[in-house]
């Protein structure tokens, strides 16, 4: 059962237009490398993996690493509150 600090991290992670993007372009296009996410949002490599950290921090993505590349997808299963926002995006 989610606590309300729980929730109080998820809706501060989606609270952000970048990553927002990031969630919707993870929806349609995942598993994604930093570098694709950070070209189709238009953002740095940093400024991206930043973003990254924290929706996996939210437990929003997950990440699978291979060697030394990071393969990002949204997390399953998805959060009810991400599927309700995946929604209206």
């Amino acid at each position: 059962m989610n606590t309300i600090r729980e929730n109080e991290k998820l809706l501060k992670a989606l609270a952000n237009r970048r990553r927002l993007m990031i969630v919707r372009y993870l929806n349609k296009k995942a598993p994604a490398s930093v570098g694709s996410v950070a070209e189709d949002i238009k953002l740095s490599l940093m400024a991206t993996s930043k973003h990254l950290r924290l929706l996996l921090d939210a437990e929003v993505v997950e990440r699978d690493q291979v060697g030394p590349y990071a393969q990002y997808r949204l997390a399953a299963p998805l959060h009810p509150v991400v599927k309700l926002l995946l929604s209206s995006l």
